[in-house]
């Protein structure tokens, strides 16, 4: 009577209990870019259940899968973090993390230079292995993850070792090399820069947009080969960074670009880091409003859907026709918002930790909302943005290298905002590269990368690889007054102060009255001598203190430019 109580419940329920084992057979998603196909072992699960389940009929099957006679089991297929695929540059000279997914309680062997490490993936399914530091190899190898469950090895081919950078930021640094990429883009001379873009040894990866509520664990993207086919859609300031380091170093050079457009510094830090300052967690209290708000009283998400749908379709039409392509509806959900707490971190920044990598290079500063409150907080979240990265990625105080914003007649790249990016240089292993020269009065996105990814390399050459060069423009270092003149002392003079193509520009000085007039300046040594005929009792001198120093002209003679500066910064860095 109990056995046939049991079979009977056995029958009633088995519909969902076929479902119930078809789904155990299935592989489980797993948040990575592209999944392998199911292993042989998975394959075979399915045939065996398909085989009982004809031959014994329904009935047959399902007493067997009450009895626990034939209990499916979950495969899961091992998985290796998204950071990691083929063509790609691991950091030389350091601990290299290797992580990923798998069963649980699966051994996990990884092999890559005659290094083979195993480890048990945990009760959560996760795994990381640590290969020992790496010498610097041009040869291309193969790194080879097995799963104890999974017949089939995941193989990722033509893997070098060198140098790894990060590069981070908004739209400039998404700013591609090609304007057939992305419409405000397009460098200087770029038929010219494609052509001759054949560097193997140099990879980008650039992960794809995504903005979570959530930390997630995947970023879409691959590592791509140097060459003029690729070149292209590369970030051309991580480009012209790494051709930098490549030239000299003679190493393979791999860049990470993690970036999006007009985002705002907050965008990229962690959670408990905002959450932890005073200062900084109402940024994130607003967020979480928002988010409150918008599901409370959200639109259509198929609409929303839709309207993404088409955006993409015409990009993609725009593109094919080489116009301008639209611009992006307004998606009213708060994640997907670039300008709100955490969600960039959570969606991109966060999958890529903790790959080993030399340092960052950051170019951000446009987008920062609040108006005066919000400039005057931003030192201090650039500043939880340098520390915050560097606690997770357990690196110690890696390199993190900015560049402050170019000249131009807009309140976003005012010498205010300049000021306070400059703040940076106050924490160790920071600096700076300088750009006002070379911006454009009417558009945000300048074509000069060159540039900035040539001053950004020399700062890195300097100070990571120990090359004996200048790396910084003249710095303002102190001041004296002489009677009726201010007598400017610079450091990084490179050999010279240079007025380069003339007079040197945009030197204003004041009196007791910090009204400020245009003033005469001569260079003298490593010195500027300031002065104007309407002050008699100078107190203060600027350079370059305007939105658009047009012309600005005072260089070194290792052709870096001075960072603009004023004597009456009472040098309060908001840190």
């Amino acid at each position: 009577m109990m056995a046939t109580s049991y079979l009977r419940a056995c029958f009633k329920n088995q519909p969902k209990r076929r479902a119930k084992a078809r789904g155990l057979q299935e592989t489980p998603k797993i948040s990575t870019p592209c999944r392998p196909p199911r292993s042989p072992a998975c394959r075979q699960a399915g045939l065996a259940g398909r085989f009982f389940k004809h031959t014994l009929g329904r009935s047959g099957w399902a007493f067997l899968l009450c009895a626990g006679l034939l209990a499916p089991r979950a495969w899961a297929v091992v998985q290796i973090a998204s950071p990691f695929t083929s063509h790609m540059v691991l950091q030389q000279d350091a601990t290299v993390p290797v992580w990923g997914t798998a069963e649980r309680g699966e051994d996990v062997t990884v092999e890559f230079a005659g290094q083979k490490k195993t480890v048990r993936a945990g009760a959560d399914g996760k795994w990381r292995v640590d290969l020992k530091p790496l010498k610097a190899s041009a040869q291309g190898r193969v790194l080879t993850v097995t799963g104890s469950h999974t017949t089939q090895p995941i193989k990722l081919d033509d893997v070098l070792v060198g140098e790894v950078w990060l590069a981070s930021g908004q739209s400039n640094m998404d700013f591609s090399v090609s304007k057939k990429e992305k419409s405000f883009a397009g460098v200087t001379n770029e038929d010219q820069e494609i052509a001759a873009a054949n560097y193997p040894l140099i990879r980008m990866f650039t992960g794809k947009a995504a903005k979570t509520y959530e930390p997630q664990t995947s970023v879409d993207g691959e590592w791509r080969v140097c060459s003029p086919d690729t070149v292209p859609a590369f970030s051309a300031v991580g480009y012209f960074f790494a051709r930098g380091l490549h030239r000299e170093l003679k190493a393979p050079v791999g860049i990470i670009t993690l970036a999006f457009g007009a985002s705002t510094a907050e965008a990229w830090i962690a959670r408990e880091t905002l959450a932890a300052d005073p200062q900084l967690k109402p940024m994130l209290d607003r967020f979480d409003a928002a988010c409150a708000a918008f599901k409370t009283n959200s639109l259509d998400p198929a609409r929303i859907a839709e309207e993404q749908k088409k955006y993409e379709a015409d990009v993609a039409k725009a593109k094919a026709e080489g116009k301008k392509t639209p611009r992006r509806p307004r998606n009213p959900d708060p994640v997907q918002d670039q300008h709100n707490a955490t969600v960039l971190f959570n969606g991109m920044i966060n999958p890529v930790i903790p790959f080993a990598i030399r340092g960052v290079i950051w170019y951000q500063g446009e987008s920062i909302v609040g108006g005066d409150a919000g400039r005057a907080l931003y030192p201090r979240v650039q500043a939880a943005l340098i520390r915050d990265w560097r606690r997770l990625w357990g690196q110690g105080n890696f390199p993190f290298y900015i560049v402050q914003l170019a000249g131009q007649e807009a309140e976003s790249n005012s010498p205010w905002v300049r000021e306070a990016q400059a703040t940076a240089l106050s924490l160790p292993n920071t600096g700076m590269a300088v750009t006002t020269d070379i911006g454009e009065a009417h558009n945000v996105h300048p074509h000069n990368k060159q540039d900035v990814g040539d001053r950004l390399a020399r700062i890195a050459l300097a100070n990571v690889y120990n090359r004996k060069i200048e790396f910084s423009g003249p710095e303002y270092e102190s001041m004296k007054i002489e009677g009726s003149a201010i007598r400017v002392k610079f450091s990084h003079t490179g050999g010279g102060l240079v007025a380069r193509g003339g007079p040197l520009k945009w030197f204003v000085i004041a009196g007791a009255d910090m009204k400020f007039v245009p003033a005469e300046a001569k260079i003298d040594g490593d010195t500027v001598v300031v002065s104007s005929s309407e002050v008699a009792a100078p107190v203060a001198v600027r350079y370059a203190w305007v939105n658009f120093p047009d012309g600005c002209n005072l260089y070194n003679a290792a052709g870096l430019p001075a960072a603009q500066f004023r004597t009456d910064n009472g040098k309060n860095s908001g840190l």
